[in-house]
């Protein structure tokens, strides 16, 4: 029995040992483990570890101190957690220890000694007399103790009260005495912070007696060693020069102080409390010696001490520059110091009120900021903290902060808010003087909002946040919070709701205003809110509804200031009219959800505006009262100067003015507003002009002859004339005020003209409105006419003149009124046109003015022709002739550019109004002619913007025509055809947006044409319709695409185009040839062609039959239609002479140039000739050799491979042939031979280079033309097969070879079957149907003496049993059997492509795989047996290609060779190249499923693996961590283990993430659950791994070791091998990685289990 309790703890405290061993590891994460695993021993046997650590320590007394740190700290984790539980005796070895180690070295060295001092702290907390007992043995009297012996005792003090209190006694009574042999600082200290300690627990003690072992304890037991103590500490040390010493004595002192004898403290305190000031000069940081100050003072009065009061002024003089040097928040600690200084002050304050305040109230007069800003955070202090005793000081207090109210300094503001907060809460503000208060936070709340700006370095303990967001805030929490501030607040605030200075204000002001009226309804006063008998000052209902009104127009400025308006709107309509209450209960709330619903940007300004003004007539229809109203409306103009800083509010008060005014009856009262509207105007602000007129516009509904008769009155008024007299006495005023008033007068005239009803004013309009307007506008000076150049004034006459027009347009009788003075007010907007500069838009003259003449010249009488002619000319040069860039001026100041192309935007959309107005007057092909006479020069200008304008123009007009045709008989279009011409050539012009418009002309133009047929509007064309399809193609300026669609176009064209017009078409187009833009030349001749080849052959004949100027007459010109012509000849020379054509061309030299490229791809055009050539073409590539060796200069570099000329000639001709899309047909009918002659022509060209001549040649030729195709033989074979497998309809295999990156693999030697490959790939998918010949030309080839060539034809048929397309076409015999037929071959990459073949049929054509299974067998175990094999490539392929073939082979052909494999493989698992690691884990994986009926040997096999399988889940190599996973969960199901099945089942899923670690953990529990024999074996696997290349395995394998010892039972553990184990590990343990030593450390600790 003995025996057997030994064992376990010999070997725990060899694991121990181990581990403490190992704590010299010199890496911190490493020591960390060490520490955990020492803690997890000492989870499972306390005591042993905790001996093993102390007999360890004692053993190697020489082991340095950082060593026995990690051990000591494992003993106080091992201690605190099983501290109920531990034995007396292991209690009393610990302690001994710890106090050895404590007291060892004489000096102090604090990690070390500190650790131990901590152990005994712990045991302490049950053992406090055994520790007591021993450390006192070292703490004797009259022998000044080890540092750390005193420490100890203070920290026990802390964490055990109730049992150290009783020993404080006696150990003061030995501590004091040492007090005067302390001569070291430390030693000091230490005593310092002791007696701080004692002196606090002392006080917890006497707090809690009721708890105490000992209730008899008295302060006074320790009085007289605590003063005996001060003593020494105030009178000898405090004078210390060591600045660390002194605030150890300081804060020993305020415990002290508390259990000091009163008498005692009452005499010191004449001298202590002037000792404690003056350290605050000696000290920077001052927390400490507060902290003690305040616990000294609350002794004092907790004594009633009669001595503070002469002490009472150096108090507050040295505490009140504490308060006033600001807290720095980054520095916590003189955040904590502000905290104690004022609870300091509320001591005092609470003791002496009189004197704190007669001390405090006249710093608010310092000049100096922090005093006065310190000065008001203490007054906040006592004001909150000493209600009682400043209660009959609240006037006094309230008449010293006058001064602070008035101070402009940011941080007082802050200050005073956060006073006037305070004193809110303790009804300061109910006194006299307090609506002050209130008014001061109002105005602040009134600031302008700002961003908060970046603290400064010397930022006070006040936020950062504005004074005017704190304010609103604090605002905000009185009205809500402090019920005593009701009565105070209202009705008080809505004093402050209409002043205009308190704008910013408004916002805070309405949502405090709503909260308080809400409360007062609730208390029933709902009538008798607003008591105007009981206060005078009180805005009216009507200043009141006006003001919210009015800032209810911005919603969202300050603060969202709309919502907040209305709703205290709506909860006073009982005080602005009884009768509003049924109305305002509707409305309001629908006009605040309508704010709510939008936001600042995409709320419309006009409508929102408009639903106020409605909102406004139903609130005055409502109350229908014309006393009420005229009060109302006189207190609305009151208002208005008021707005003078707000263009915005004042234009909608203005409006306001025109609803009311139209609402009141009394005519007089109407003419006097008006009247004194008119002479209180600020006519030089733009947003005042436009209230004033509105208003007159808005009043004239109901008051036309008033407000008519009130503008001619103000005319001839004296007011009028003083203005202008005055004005002419400053004469450079005076021409610009005038202005600005004839402006103003001439606008109200317009608004007059739009708004009132129109049965009235249309008689008016020519009598008196535009008598006046002129009036106004013409100046006469000496009886001339002068016409003003003020652009106000200008601008203002052009929009009144439009909305005349648009009155008379509207109103009901327009047809019948002559509008006799329409004709001169054309002319007058020409003639501002006209004077507009062409060189930039700066004003919006020509826009209004144009948007006027729209208006205009829809009235009768009809414009001459004259003058027609001229409106037309004159706006289109005024806009089609701007520069370009409509956004920057000349001068290149673009600050406003998106305004100016804003205003362009505009301007050009005008243009198109005025032109559809006057196109709509005469609506026949005339009028449509005679517009385009006037465009047609705009159209083919060279300038590009103005093309683009003139066909966007066009477009426009042509859409409009068509829309409002209307065809009664049918009648020809006889212009189709000019038209047609003018625009379809610029549908290749140089900008795209010209050719997406013209091609919309000729839409148009042909729709239009068809209405004149007689066919209806609505009938849809399809060939028109196509046009709409070709505008996709002209977005990009590729020529061949625009070219293409020109073609298309033309071929619309000439279907529907009269054959009486296709003459004149085809002549107006041929004038098109010299067009300035090349790409419209270029067109119109494509569009001739196209037409003739539809219409006619007309230039047949022309055509040049001579062959020999062909060439040079293509380098002379390089126009589109010649090249055409070029190439047509040449095709009908070739068609008689084409051998002779085809050694001719060949002949030229090489790299061909493009015009000798042009002539080959002529020879496309037809299939027939086509053919003969290209097979012409392949005989001369396949007569030649493809190059020949050539001996290199330089020694030992062997021989290189030079193309020949003739192969490489006639590739570079076939590439141009096929190149063409005519060749289609040619190429289909030889895709076979092409096919395979080409792709033999890449396979001998790989790594070919051209003769030297050549060379020289292509770098001179790649000098003069940009980029030409590549002469080099191999990128020019493989480009040649590109085009023809386009070119034979397989783009789509062109499009999947590009997109695996295919072609460029093909030209790379090393990579060239990877390539070949691809391609096969995609032709098995894309163009199955060619392959029986395709196979059939290549079959040969596999004995071709060109290694290459074999190479290409095995990895091509090798790619093609990898789809079943072969079996579909019968070649999968053929294939196979020639693959099987290379594995001889002397070439290794034939055999190893032939093997890829093979495996490749699992995957095209499984269900042959049984067929052919023995053999398929045969070959891949023949492959891995490959002898000529030195880099295992072969039997890497032999196993992925079994890999994929063994779900389709019968069982009893693996069945035989199932182990034979699998012990093949295993040792590949480890192989250095991650690709064999990867295949037979794989591979591995899969002859799992064959191995039932051989299930026990098989089994044998996966438990061989298992351990390598779980290890490389941590391999460097994602692929093969996926191959483990996926041999994992094939494994599971035959291990006979269901959880262990699930868990690989589940967290070895390839898209999951892993936690290694968690995963091991449950997949070890589960193994040694169900096979507990099998520990040593896996532990012994493991072992092998500890000298694994990879670190992250070495770390895996101690790992797993310690997941299987934690999950063992008891019974399974004697098979280990302990020593062997942990040798093993103890040399892990010194692995040059931390992180493999951490795993080490950590299994170490889980060894106790298996001890």
């Amino acid at each position: 029995m003995m025996e057997s309790r030994i064992k376990p703890c010999l070997s725990c405290s060899g694991l121990a040992t181990t581990l403490m061993d190992a704590t010299t590891d010199k890496d911190p994460l490493v020591q960390e483990q060490i520490y955990n695993a020492l803690c997890y021993l000492g989870e499972s046997e306390p005591e042993e570890i905790l001996h093993s650590c102390d007999e360890y320590l004692r053993q190697h007394d020489k082991l340095a101190y950082p060593h026995r740190v990690i051990i000591l700290k494992a003993m106080e984790t091992v201690v605190k957690n099983n501290i109920a539980s531990l034995d007396k005796s292991t209690a009393k070895v610990v302690i001994f220890l710890a106090s050895n180690e404590m007291t060892k070295s004489k000096e102090v060295i604090r990690e070390w000694q500190q650790a131990a001092s901590s152990v005994l702290v712990a045991v302490g907390q049950r053992f406090i007399n055994k520790v007591m007992e021993e450390v006192l043995t070292k703490f004797q009297p009259g022998i000044l103790p080890h540092y750390f012996i005193v420490q100890t005792f203070a920290n026990l003090s802390v964490s055990n009260v109730f049992g150290m209190v009783p020993f404080l006694n006696s150990i003061l009574g030995t501590m004091l005495p040492m007090l005067g042999m302390a001569k070291q600082d430390h030693m000091k200290s230490v005593f310092c912070y002791a007696l701080q300690h004692f002196s606090e627990s002392i006080q917890e003690y006497l707090a809690n007696l009721d708890k105490a072992p000992d209730p008899t304890v008295r302060k006074d037991t320790f009085s007289n060693e605590i003063f005996s103590a001060y003593e020494v500490l105030f009178n000898s040390w405090l004078q210390h020069r060591e600045a660390k010493l002194r605030l150890a004595v300081v804060e020993a002192m305020g415990p002290m102080s508390y259990l000091m004898p009163s008498e005692k403290l009452e005499e010191q305190l004449p001298k202590l409390i002037p000792g404690i000031l003056a350290l605050y000069k000696k000290h920077a940081e001052a927390f400490y010696i507060s902290k003690s100050l305040c616990q000294i003072l609350e002794a004092s009065v907790n004594i009633g001490s009669r001595s503070l009061d002469v002490q009472l002024d150096a108090l507050l003089g040295t505490l009140h520059p504490q308060i006033c040097a600001p807290a720095e928040p980054s520095v916590p600690l003189t955040v904590k110091n502000h905290t104690e200084v004022l609870r300091c002050f509320t001591v005092l304050a609470c003791s002496f009120p009189d004197r704190v305040l007669a001390f405090l109230l006249p710093k608010l007069e310092s000049s100096n900021e922090r005093t006065r800003v310190g000065t008001l955070l203490i007054m906040r202090q006592i004001i909150n903290s000493a209600p009682s005793q400043m209660e009959i000081k609240k006037p006094f207090i309230l008449s010293s902060m006058k001064l602070p109210l008035q101070d402009s300094n940011d941080k007082v503001k802050r200050a005073v808010v956060q006073v006037i907060s305070a004193m809110a809460h303790h009804g300061y503000l109910e006194q006299p003087g307090g609506e002050a208060m209130m008014e001061y936070l109002v105005r602040q709340c009134a600031l302008p909002s700002e961003a908060p700006k970046k603290q400064t370095p010397d930022a006070d303990d006040l936020t950062s946040d504005s004074v005017q967001s704190i304010s609103v805030n604090t605002l905000f929490l009185l009205s809500t919070t402090v019920d005593r501030m009701n009565n105070v607040l209202w009705p008080y605030l809505l004093e402050f709701v209409t002043p205009i200075q308190f704008t910013n204000a408004l916002t805070p002001l309405c949502k405090s205003l709503m909260y308080l009226a809400m409360k007062k309804q609730e208390e029933g006063e709902n009538a008798s809110l607003i008591r105007y008998d009981l206060n005078g000052n009180l805005p009216s209902p009507y200043a009141l509804t006006t003001r919210l009104l009015v800032v209810s127009s911005q919603p969202y400025a300050g603060d969202c200031r709309g919502t907040a308006a209305l709703r205290l709107l709506n909860v006073l309509q009982y005080s602005v009219h009884p009768a509003l209450e049924q109305l305002w209960s509707k409305r309001v709330p629908s006009l605040v959800e309508h704010i709510e619903e939008n936001t600042e940007k995409c709320l419309c300004q006009k409508e929102w505006e408009e639903k106020l003004l409605l909102f406004l007539q139903e609130t005055l229809a409502a109350v229908s009262d014309n006393t009420w109203i005229c009060h109302f409306v006189t207190e609305m103009c009151r208002q208005l100067n008021s707005y003078n800083g707000f263009p915005l509010e004042k234009n909608f008060l203005y409006k306001c003015i025109g609803t009311t005014l139209g609402a009141c009856t009394s005519k007089d009262l109407v003419q006097k507003q008006l009247q004194e509207l008119l002479e209180t105007a600020r006519y030089h602000e733009e947003a005042e002009r436009e209230g004033l007129a509105s208003c007159f516009g808005i009043c004239a509904i109901n008051h036309l002859e008033e407000t008519l008769a009130k503008l001619e009155d103000f005319v001839r008024s004296d007011v009028f004339k003083k203005s202008v007299g005055l004005f002419s006495i400053f004469k450079d005023r005076s021409d610009n005020e005038v202005e600005k008033i004839k402006s103003t007068l001439i606008l109200c005239y317009g608004f007059v003209a739009v708004h009132a009803p129109k049965e009235l004013v249309l008689s008016r309009i020519e009598a008196d409105i535009l008598k006046n307007i002129f009036q106004y506008f013409n100046t006469k000076v000496l009886g001339i006419k002068v016409e003003t150049k003020d652009l106000t004034l200008k601008l203002c006459l052009i929009r009144s003149i439009c909305m005349i027009s648009q009155a008379i347009y509207n109103g009901g009788k327009c047809g019948d009124f002559v509008f006799s003075r329409k004709a001169e007010l054309v002319a007058q907007m020409v003639e501002f046109i006209k004077a507009e500069p062409l060189d930039a838009m700066r004003t919006p003259v020509r826009q209004r003015a144009m948007v006027t003449c729209t208006y205009l010249v829809v009235l009768e009488p009809h414009l001459s022709d004259p003058d027609r002619t001229e409106l037309i000319d004159t706006c289109l040069a005024s806009v089609l002739a701007l520069p370009p860039d409509p956004g920057q001026e000349r001068d290149g100041i673009g600050g406003d550019a998106p305004h100016k192309e804003i205003l362009y935007g505009d301007t050009l959309s005008a243009l198109k109004d005025l032109l559809k107005s006057l196109l709509q007057r005469n609506l026949t092909p005339h009028g449509l002619q005679d517009m385009f006479a006037h465009l047609g020069p705009w159209i083919k200008s060279n300038k590009e913007q103005e093309r683009q304008r003139a066909v966007e123009v066009s477009a426009a007009l042509l859409d409009f025509y068509l829309g409002k045709l209307n065809v009664s008989t049918v009648v020809p279009f006889y212009n189709l055809g000019v038209l047609i011409a003018l625009f379809s050539p610029r549908c290749s012009d140089s900008l795209a947006s010209v050719r997406q418009h013209a091609v919309d002309c000729v839409y148009c133009l042909l729709y239009i044409q068809l209405c004149y047929e007689g066919f209806a509007r609505d009938h849809t064309d399809e060939m028109v319709e196509g046009l709409k399809a070709l505008k996709k193609g002209l977005e990009e300026p590729d020529f061949t695409v625009l070219f293409h669609t020109c073609h298309n176009i033309a071929m619309v064209v000439g279907k529907r185009v009269p054959p009486d017009q296709l003459m004149s078409l085809l002549l107006a187009m041929f004038e098109g040839l010299a067009d300035p833009d090349k790409n419209c030349s270029r067109a119109a001749t494509v569009m001739i062609n196209s037409l003739l080849k539809e219409r006619g052959s007309v230039l047949q004949e022309k055509v040049p039959d001579i062959m020999s100027i062909i060439h040079s007459k293509l380098q002379e010109v390089d126009e589109e239609h010649i090249r055409k012509a070029a190439q047509q000849t040449v095709y009908i020379l070739a068609s008689q002479h084409k051998s002779v054509v085809v050694s001719s061309l060949l002949g030229s030299a090489l790299p061909f140039d493009s015009h000798t490229c042009a002539m080959w791809r002529s020879l496309a055009a037809e299939p027939t000739l086509t053919s003969q050539i290209l097979e012409q073409l392949l005989e001369k590539v396949n007569r030649d050799v493809p190059y020949k060796e050539s001996k290199c200069f330089l020694l030992g570099s062997g021989s290189e491979r030079i193309a020949t000329p003739l192969p490489l000639a006639a590739t570079c001709a076939l590439y141009e042939i096929m190149s063409a899309p005519e060749s289609g047909a040619a190429v289909l009918g030889l895709y076979a031979p092409l096919f395979v002659t080409l792709l033999l022509r890449v396979s001998c060209t790989v790594g070919v280079q051209l003769p030297k001549s050549l060379q020289s040649r292509e770098r001179r030729s790649s000098s003069l033309s940009p980029a030409p195709r590549s002469l080099h033989p191999c990128s020019c074979a493989v480009e040649t097969l590109k085009v023809m497998l386009a070119r034979g309809g397989s783009e789509a295999v062109t499009r999947a070879v590009g997109s695996a990156g295919g072609w460029d693999l093909m030209a790379s030697p090393e990579r060239h079957h990877d390539g070949i490959a691809v391609l096969a790939g995609a032709m098995a998918r894309h163009a199955g149907p060619r392959l029986p010949l395709i196979v059939k030309n290549l079959v040969p080839t596999l004995s071709s003496v060109f290694d290459s060539q074999r190479i290409t034809t095995t990895a091509f048929f090798a790619e093609l049993l990898n789809s079943n397309v072969v079996n579909d076409l019968m070649l999968l015999e053929t294939v196979m059997d020639n693959m099987t037929g290379r594995q001889k071959d002397p070439c290794m990459l034939v055999r190893m492509l032939a093997l890829r073949g093979l495996g490749n049929i699992s995957s095209g054509s499984p269900e042959k795989v049984r067929k052919h299974g023995a053999k398929l067998l045969a070959s891949m175990v023949n492959g891995m047996d490959d002898k000529d094999d030195p880099h295992n490539l072969v039997a890497l392929e032999a196993m992925s290609s079994l890999s994929k073939l063994l779900d389709h082979l019968e069982e009893r052909d693996i069945q035989s060779m199932l182990l034979h494999i699998a012990i093949r493989i295993r040792p590949f698992f480890d192989s250095e190249q991650p690709g064999l690691r990867q295949s037979s884990i794989v591979l591995f994986g899969n002859l799992t499923k064959f191995s039932e009926d051989d299930c026990e040997a098989f089994f044998e096999q996966i438990l061989n693996g298992l351990v390598t399988l779980l290890l490389h889940l941590q391999d460097p190599k994602p692929e093969v961590v996926k191959a483990c996973k996926f041999a994992l969960r094939m494994c599971g199901p035959n291990m006979g283990c269901e959880g262990l099945c699930d868990m690989f089942l589940n967290h070895l899923r390839e898209d999951r993430s892993l936690h290694y670690g968690e995963f091991m953990n449950n997949v070890c529990k589960h193994l040694m659950q169900s096979y507990p024999e099998m520990l040593n074996r896996l532990i012994l696997t493991n072992l092998f791994y500890f000298k694994s290349n990879w670190v992250d395995i070495r770390a895996a394998a101690p790992m797993f070791i310690g997941f299987l010892v934690l999950h063992v039972d008891e019974d399974h553990c004697q098979q280990v091998d302990l020593d062997q184990l942990i040798s093993a590990l103890n040399l892990l343990l010194k692995d040059p990685v931390p992180a493999v030593r951490m795993k080490v450390a950590e299994t170490l600790g889980r060894l106790v289990r298996i001890l």
